[in-house]
């Protein structure tokens, strides 16, 4: 459906972007793959083959690398230095994309953090690069340098939720929480990435890959809208979503942002950070229940 991301999300729109030469300082076009270095090798791949004019955006690099848990939010002068050294100002749209099988997975976090740091032109291209090559668009081994712009970062605190936030909500239940990871990593009845699984006490699980089509294309609005309401999430109250490491999460919030919601709040540490510190009784599992 033409409604389901805004237009730069396309990529018969960014397409003919590129055709009338308009990337440039007011449009950026980012690769944001990652992968597990055992599988996949994401710079390699990105100089090996990209949109045209793209830049890569190193997840790795662009996190705040002091923080024991994986993939932490960067500073607001780490993350202003990062993405202005890829030619991004506050006055550029910014276009996210990875490569990934799935069609979009790193990407939405990307788009997560330019939104938490008050930058509101950032779209994820719809079904990634998979589906852009798979639909014949341009690509290729030409690395561009784009000229450095200045960028200035205010964290919107709003969009993040921290370890205390998420411990107070146990028993305050303020605002709902999703977790999105697959079913067995919340029912605690397979390992997490070598982690004891299980969930946060009161989420609910809606894995997210649900918000995606077969090909990688987003779901249209209505699908996206039944499956919180299957799920009795109520978009017009607070909700925080959270994942294993703060990235998948991004995916519940991009889906309710193209639903007109746009306070999705991430719990940046996720189950990474919530296995180390929070009491046991607050790590809900399946199999600690049937070992009782």
């Amino acid at each position: 459906s033409a409604q389901s991301l805004p237009r730069a999300g396309h990529a018969k729109w960014l397409s003919e972007a590129l055709r009338a030469g308009r990337v440039g300082t007011s449009l950026r076009v980012l690769d944001a793959s990652w992968y597990p270095p055992q599988e996949r090798n994401a710079r390699q791949e990105f100089k090996e083959r990209h949109i045209p004019g793209a830049s890569f955006f190193d997840i790795e690099e662009c996190r705040d690398q002091s923080s024991p848990y994986d993939f932490m939010l960067p500073s607001e002068s780490h993350f202003a230095d990062y993405v202005g050294r890829l030619g991004v100002s506050n006055d550029t749209h910014v276009v996210v994309y990875d490569g990934d099988d799935l069609g979009t997975f790193y990407a939405p976090r990307a788009w997560w953090m330019f939104r938490a740091f008050g930058h509101k032109e950032v779209s994820v291209l719809n079904g990634g690069f998979k589906n852009w090559v798979k639909e014949g668009h341009p690509v290729t081994a030409e690395v561009s340098q784009p000229a450095p712009a200045v960028f200035k970062a205010r964290l919107n605190a709003a969009l993040l939720k921290t370890f205390e936030e998420m411990m107070q909500n146990v028993g305050s239940l303020r605002f709902q929480v999703v977790d999105s990871r697959p079913e067995g990593r919340f029912r605690g009845t397979e390992l997490d990435q070598g982690l004891e699984s299980g969930h946060i006490p009161g989420a609910v699980n809606i894995p997210f890959r649900s918000f995606l089509t077969e090909t990688g294309h987003e779901k249209s609005i209505e699908e996206i809208q039944q499956i919180f309401r299957e799920k009795e999430i109520d978009l017009s109250k607070p909700l925080t979503a959270t994942c294993r490491k703060g990235v998948t999460a991004c995916h519940i919030a991009l889906a309710a942002y193209l639903c007109g919601k746009r306070d999705v709040a991430i719990y940046d540490g996720s189950w990474s950070e919530w296995f180390h510190r929070a009491p046991p009784r607050y790590k809900v599992s399946e199999l600690k229940r049937n070992k009782a």
